[in-house]
């Protein structure tokens, strides 16, 4: 699992299709049911792996843009309330930690965290007024969720979807697009 699952097809300056392929695994199916309804009181996700580098795969809230989306698609817009990048070269080291909050004032942190020796990994822990969920079980394979991400991609060429449906989809990665510009500006204003 060392693919970024997430790209945008772009044509004549439309976004025809966003791949984000990590919205249709079974982990995030579950995630998904298991937040709906609850209120949430603090959240976090962390994200570890190995080196990357930011020439190939751009900044890391770029480059973990799909952390990003789980987290808007799981509790709606997210406001910036700080980021900053510890970043060591010469270890091929870096942590970007951004804290965000919710509509509703809940607080949100994001942390990437790449280097060598680490693996591949996430790690969450959302606090609810009805309990808390630390990590999501293993919930089965991901089948065919490439095939999947292009049916869904046929179906809206087909016209299948609808306005809003396309609407909300297209405000959500402008939205994801936005908030990963803003926490490289405040991550590279601190340097």
């Amino acid at each position: 699992m060392n693919t970024c699952f997430y790209s945008i097809f772009v044509m004549a300056g439309k976004i025809l299709h966003e791949e984000h392929v990590e919205l249709l695994m079974e982990e995030f199916v579950f995630l998904k049911k298991e937040v709906v309804g609850k209120d949430l009181l603090k959240g976090s996700l962390l994200f570890t792996a190995g080196p990357l580098e930011e020439e190939r795969f751009g900044f890391p809230s770029f480059s973990g843009i799909s952390r990003l989306t789980w987290l808007v698609s799981l509790f709606g817009e997210l406001s910036l309330v700080s980021a900053t990048l510890e970043e060591r070269k010469e270890d091929q080291y870096m942590k970007m930690t951004v804290c965000l909050e919710t509509e509703n004032k809940c607080p949100l942190s994001w942390i990437e965290e790449k280097g060598p020796g680490m693996k591949r990994n996430r790690y969450l822990s959302f606090h609810f007024k009805s309990g808390s969920l630390e990590n999501v079980p293993n919930v089965g394979v991901n089948k065919n969720i490439f095939l999947k991400d292009q049916n869904i991609f046929v179906q809206k060429l087909l016209g299948q979807f609808s306005e809003e449906e396309l609407a909300a989809e297209k405000k959500r990665i402008l939205h994801c697009l936005g908030l990963a510009e803003e926490i490289q500006k405040r991550c590279r204003l601190q340097k």
